[in-house]
């Protein structure tokens, strides 16, 4: 899990380094975030690159050249306090492991009550942890984008970058494994046996009958694009079309081992990592109704692409069976829709996702529908608000919010936090400027 938290980081930081949305999409922009991800119709001119690049073309006369240096965000699921589990898991087999090595004939033989308590209330311990970690995932999603932003009556023009990250870790555990352990505690025959096996031939004869997995899968997703929007009007509407070409490039991570073994310092080794770098494309369009009114449609990675991990396998200590290890990620169009309405004092907004949210084929697809509102009682601060939720239920509903600082209009800070269901918990923020 700790690992899991540092991907998520990583997709934020990694902008800043030499190597390469969080929340319902693959952007992250703390003003639309923090009103339930919303942002496709109601975003400003200078976050069109990130959410919908037809808002580029959205600029008014006072609007000029605007950079975005930086947007983070992220957010963690942990229901099941997996992260507390896996360290008390890893506390229980080191004393398990301790015990076993401890044993040696002659104390077998001089002692054997107080060397099978030992052994018995170890194994105990351990399918204890192993019962309750059964079936237990944790996730982690993370976003950073940066974008330059030149408004233009001719062709607006954006420079963006911005990557995002999707990461889980789950166990498999073997019931046999249990049954192992239990058959330990409960029976001085049997613990008398493991207990000579273990002092005769050394614990590898006791952790080669432990078969259960922990799994880590992530993904790091990168963009290097150029925006280009342009306004028509069309029959006194004015229409926004907007078109982002990018280079994308992905890394994965497939992280699978025994469970007893599991070390998150393993998560970056070449073995278990892969990268793949590919083209895409986002497009937008946008239009006002009236002086109040904005509709916007927003696709983004229209060019489908599956990756595979890398192929891990791992052989069965009891069995002599191999298993292959394998996942695919899927980068896949996502279309979104929304609506705004706004006037100087409020701004409302809903977006929907017409098309499914993907990621690794052995994950729960989702579908995301948001609504928020910004309040701007002085024109230098605004309070922020939404609740974001996935239709599919194989998400957390969160309940979202935020505040946003614009001294002299030219420094610009966004601040958001969210929560929600199954310990749910976020936030990001973004500077922007305008010169």
């Amino acid at each position: 899990m700790k690992k899991i938290k540092s991907l998520a980081a990583l997709g934020a930081a990694s902008l800043f380094v030499a190597n390469p949305t969080w929340a319902a999409g693959t952007w992250a922009e703390a003003r639309s975030d923090a009103m339930g991800g919303t942002g496709v119709a109601s975003g400003s001119y200078g976050s069109g690159a990130l959410i919908n690049p037809a808002l580029l073309a959205k600029a008014q006369e006072e609007d000029s050249f605007t950079v975005i240096l930086p947007s983070v965000g992220a957010q963690i699921t942990d229901k099941d306090n997996l992260q507390d589990q896996i360290d008390d898991i890893s506390d229980k087999v080191d004393n398990y492991e301790d015990v076993i090595d401890s044993l040696t004939l002659q104390q077998i033989i001089t002692n054997p009550t107080g060397s099978l308590n030992l052994l018995q209330g170890a194994a105990g311990d351990l399918a204890g942890e192993l019962e309750d970690l059964r079936g237990k995932t944790a996730q982690a999603k993370a976003g950073a984008g940066i974008s330059v932003s030149i408004p233009n009556n001719v062709l607006s023009l954006a420079f963006v970058t911005k990557a995002y990250a999707h990461g889980r870790v789950s166990s498999s555990i073997d019931q046999q494994d249990i049954d192992y352990l239990r058959g330990i505690e409960n029976s001085d025959t049997v613990a008398t046996g493991v207990a000579i096996d273990a002092a005769t031939n050394g614990s590898d004869a006791i952790t080669r009958n432990l078969n259960s997995t922990a799994s880590g899968r992530a993904a790091i997703v990168s963009d290097y694009g150029v925006a280009m929007a342009k306004q028509f009007d069309l029959g006194g509407v004015p229409v926004s079309v907007g078109i982002t070409p990018k280079l994308q490039k992905t890394w994965l991570y497939n992280y699978t081992t025994s469970i007893y073994t599991y070390n998150s310092d393993d998560w970056n080794s070449s073995r278990y990592r892969n990268d793949d770098t590919g083209f895409n494309v986002d497009a937008g369009f946008a239009a006002d109704f009236g002086e109040n009114w904005t509709v916007g449609l927003s696709g983004q990675n229209l060019i489908s692409r599956d990756i595979d991990t890398k192929d891990i396998r791992i052989t069965n200590g009891r069995t002599g069976e191999t298993k292959s290890y394998k996942d695919t990620y899927q980068i896949s169009p996502l279309v979104t829709a929304g609506a705004a309405w706004h006037n100087d004092l409020i701004t409302l907004s809903a977006d929907g996702d017409l098309t499914e949210t993907k990621g690794f084929k052995s994950e729960e697809d989702s579908q995301f529908v948001g609504v928020g509102a910004e309040v701007r009682p002085l024109s230098w601060f605004a309070v922020r608000a939404g609740y974001r939720a996935d239709v599919k239920g194989n998400d957390s509903n969160v309940f979202t919010g935020g505040v946003g600082f614009a001294p002299f209009n030219r420094v610009h800070i966004d601040l958001m936090g969210l929560y929600g269901e199954d310990e749910t918990w976020g936030a990001g923020a973004q500077l922007s400027m305008t010169f």
